[in-house]
């Protein structure tokens, strides 16, 4: 390395140029020694003192080079000088690249794979060693950690790659780099190759980071490697380096170390398809996929943190067996009954099991229990012929109703994980959800099929309806329910999943960021069939009206009828009180459930009701309002339409979906109480609840306890609480982190116990006010603000600074205000004279923006932004 290059490297941003290393490392096979470039922190860890626990070994990609990983070279030296467990950092520029030798002669990927190990041996490396990988270097590193297994303690990559299906194209930025004619000009005769590449961060690089990778490739004479790299990839089995490349990924398989996978699903190069098989070879890999972020994720996320906090952990358990993935357990969890027992013990019955009234007009259909478990049978013993295997992943794509019921049930019963997500996600989310789990099979109507061609969802796809050829040609079908249910009616089932086995993926709503999938195992559904069966006391004979999609798949395993209104699920406020009143009278139901947003629709539309229909619902004995909480107004006007009903509202999530419940007279027993938010009650059975108390910046720091009165962050436990999020390791290491045994789940809900242990829900840790005088949440001052005349609904948000922050109320007026701005003064006086905190200011909007399943949780994220825009003198447009 040149003098000049010395002083270049130093002046770039981020590198701790006293890492910068040099070494001549003998190339095996033949008289050559080439010079290695490298950043190597060892020297420093020993200036501090500190003797590292392993090395991490790290390989960058192409066209990029060691400045790839400055960030986790820093990271770790900072986490040694503040007394962490050190690792050493080992970050190499290969040859052919960055400021490593030139070569002039081809490096293909068995001769890349010997060039680290002659690296690595020149060095003397030792044990433990956890290699670090991207794109191409992430094969690499992979292909090194096959042969070393006697040093290797786990294995880390970002985005790359160890086999490519046949029969599908490779990426089309590699197919078009790497076409005859374009190869020398795009990768090394111009920096184009090189250009797209840094153009693929999000946000976009800075542009001294940008001149920073190009700081060794300024000439075509030193862009030789970047041609080489694409020249090798291995695009079919005719390939020089097919071979090598299949060796690699056979040995991934056999991997059993500790593995971290850090993916940016937004990569044009490297898709979820290539994450989908790591996570095959790699089954017990701790998964993060960061929303948003591409191909270049080390500059778009804080990577550097992760694989710390990772190792931490490793270091922590010393050895860590590979295993199964654990599961959210409970300590109190009970005996394990499979979801399909009710349909076993009542497969000859031929009374009503599935009742679907959302038929447009057309008569209701209705289902016995004999034919939906001959269906169920059908259709799992069909699904397993065509190669459905255990812990596969099938995408529903269908309403709910009967074959929404057959479909999951058949899934369950053969041990293929159903992924749901709720097509009130809209497009763009449905798609990113999809994607994002990966399915291998998509069963789906019309709509849901278009959709996945249209927008490349994976997956075998599988329609409802029997299709013509040439439709079914189009839309990439290859089978129909009709023909798979066929084909299995006379086949035999086979053998049942295990209780702690992958059930399902449940996508969360979307309300508080991007929507995240939840996994279940059969044991933590089933424990949420028998919470619910025991607590509201369903029977064979209770039945069931269903106007909330999660809760519309459990009247079969409940062993009860179900009904499903008229109405369009996926959004709530098509429901009318008709159509609940006429699903009850034709399923002669006990119990009926709804979402807020629907009893919204259901108390607006109750004039229409007849006396028949009035009589109907007057035989109902239990009413939940479920999905979010609501406050004793609109809950008794729902209840006034069932007046014999008790009036629950349960409180729960996509997590845990019962975790508390009261009840109308429990809300008016407490309504002289002091305390603030809504009251959701008492935990159900045996969960438990905990609250992590708000620190003076209003993070959740406190140790969990059930003390009284104090303002924190909700945490749950249960039986049935979810086993993990899926492919989120940060967010799912997040909900556990400082609760009691790791068996819990931090809620983002922000809330207080009372001297009887009831919950009251206050808002949500995002929505909390720093304020001057410390943390405020905003459901209380909300709930008074809406107690005052012409107030329909209300927003309790902040503006200004952080630990400075204003509270400003934002609400729906009675009548509805023409366009957002100031309240009047009259109002204004109004809505102070009922808040019991300061306002800095009160606007009206015509409507608050709400989540986009319930339709009853307000954004409040958005309307802070807005008011903070509109008083600081922004156009008042519209939210």
């Amino acid at each position: 390395m040149t003098d000049a290059m010395i002083r270049a490297l130093a002046e770039l941003p981020g590198l701790d140029a006293r890492c910068s290393r040099t070494r001549r490392v003998p190339e095996s096979g033949s008289d050559a020694v080439h010079e290695w470039h490298f950043l190597d922190t060892a020297d420093e860890l020993d200036r501090l003192g500190v003797s590292p626990v392993g090395t991490i070994l790290a390989v960058h990609g192409n066209p990029t080079w060691s400045y790839l990983w400055r960030d986790v070279v820093s990271a770790s030296l900072r986490a040694a000088e503040a007394g962490a467990p050190a690792w050493r950092v080992i970050a190499v520029d290969q040859l052919d690249m960055g400021f490593s030798t030139r070569t002039g002669s081809a490096r293909p990927l068995a001769r890349r794979v010997a060039d680290l190990d002659d690296f690595t041996s020149a060095l003397a490396l030792t044990g433990p060693v956890v290699t670090l990988g991207h794109d191409w270097g992430g094969v690499i590193s992979l292909g090194w950690a096959v042969e070393h297994p006697e040093l290797l303690a786990g294995v880390i990559a970002l985005n790359t790659a160890v086999h490519h299906p046949q029969g599908v194209p490779i990426p089309a930025p590699l197919r078009v780099a790497g076409l005859r004619g374009v190869l020398a000009a795009s990768t090394v005769g111009t920096t184009a190759f090189l250009e797209t590449t840094l153009a693929l961060a999000h946000p976009p690089l800075r542009s001294d980071v940008k001149d920073a990778y190009r700081a060794p490739y300024r000439s075509a004479a030193r862009r030789g490697g970047i041609g080489g790299f694409v020249a090798d990839i291995p695009v079919d089995a005719g390939h020089p380096s097919f071979q090598a490349l299949e060796r690699i990924a056979a040995g991934v398989a056999d991997l059993r170390v500790p593995a971290l996978l850090l993916w940016g699903p937004a990569d044009p190069i490297f898709s979820d398809r290539y994450l989908d098989d790591l996570v095959d070879r790699l089954p017990h890999a701790d998964v993060h996929r960061f929303e948003g972020a591409g191909h270049l994720i080390a500059e778009d996320r804080p990577y550097a943190d992760a694989v710390l906090s990772w190792l931490g952990e490793i270091a922590a358990s010393e050895v860590r067996p590979i295993v199964a993935p654990a599961t959210a357990g409970h300590p109190m969890s009970g005996g394990y009954t499979p979801l399909w027992a009710a349909l076993d013990a009542r497969r000859t019955d031929e009374d009503v099991a599935v009742l679907d009234m959302s038929t447009r007009g057309a008569p209701a259909r209705r289902v016995t229990w004999r034919q939906l478990d001959d269906r169920v049978r059908g259709l799992a013993a069909g699904l397993a012929a065509i190669g459905v295997r255990k812990g596969q992943r099938v995408s529903v794509l269908v309403p709910p109703g009967p074959t929404l019921t057959a479909v999951v049930y058949a899934c369950l019963r053969i041990g293929a994980v159903i992924v749901v997500a709720d097509a009130g996600l809209g497009v763009r989310g449905l798609s990113r959800a999809v994607r994002g789990a990966w399915p291998d099979v998509v069963i789906g109507e019309l709509p849901g099929l278009a959709a996945a061609r249209a927008l490349g969802w994976p997956g075998i796809r599988i329609s409802v309806p029997r299709l013509p050829r040439a439709a079914a040609r189009a839309l990439g079908v290859t089978a129909d329910l009709s023909s798979i249910a066929g084909a299995g009616a006379a086949a035999a089932l086979p053998i049942e999943p295990e209780p702690d086995d992958p059930a399902a993926i449940l996508f969360t709503s979307g309300s508080t960021g991007p929507a995240k999938g939840v996994a279940y195992t059969h044991r933590q559904l089933s424990a949420l069939r028998d919470v619910l069966a025991a607590h509201f006391g369903v029977t064979a004979d209770t039945g069931l009206v269903t106007g909330f999609a999660p809760f519309a798949l459990l009247g079969p395993a409940l062993g009860t009828r179900s009904a499903t209104p008229d109405m369009d699920v996926s959004a709530p406020r098509t429901l009318t009180a008709t159509s609940v009143a006429v699903a009850v009278r034709e399923s002669d139901a006990q119990i009926v459930f709804l979402s807020p947003a629907a009893i919204l629709n259901v108390v607006a539309t109750a004039d229409a009701l007849t006396e028949q229909d009035r009589r109907a619902l007057a035989g109902v004995r239990t009413f939940l309002s479920t999905g979010a909480p609501v406050g004793e107004p609109l809950l008794a006007a729902a209840a006034a339409l069932m007046p014999n009903a008790v009036a629950h509202t349960p409180y729960g999530m996509t997590e845990c979906l019962l975790v508390t419940d009261t009840t109308l007279d429990g809300i008016r027993a407490v309504a002289s109480a002091a305390d603030r938010g809504v009251c959701v009650g008492m935990p159900i059975g045996t969960n438990r609840v905990l609250i992590s108390a708000l620190d003076a910046d209003g993070l959740a720091t406190g140790i969990t306890s059930d003390s009284a009165g104090v303002l924190g962050e909700v945490v749950i436990s249960a039986p049935h609480l979810k086993a993990s999020y899926d492919r989120l390791w940060l967010t799912d290491r997040g909900s556990v982190q400082g609760t009691p045994d790791g068996r819990w789940h931090r809620t983002g809900d922000v809330g207080h116990l009372d001297a009887d242990g009831r919950l009251w829900i206050e808002g949500r840790l995002p929505h909390v006010l720093v304020t001057a005088d410390g943390p405020l949440a905003p459901v209380g001052p909300e709930q008074r603000i809406e107690a005052a005349d012409g107030v329909r609904r209300a927003a309790v948000v902040g503006v200004g600074p952080h630990r400075l922050r204003q509270a400003v109320a934002v609400v729906e007026t009675i009548p509805d205000a023409s366009a957002p701005g100031l309240a009047s003064p009259e109002l204004t006086t109004a809505v102070r004279g009922h808040c019991d905190v300061p306002l800095a200011a009160v606007l009206v909007v015509p409507r608050l923006p709400t989540d986009i399943r319930h339709n009853s949780k307000i954004d409040r994220t958005r309307v802070s932004r807005w008011a903070e825009r509109t008083l600081a003198g922004g156009r008042m447009d519209r939210l």
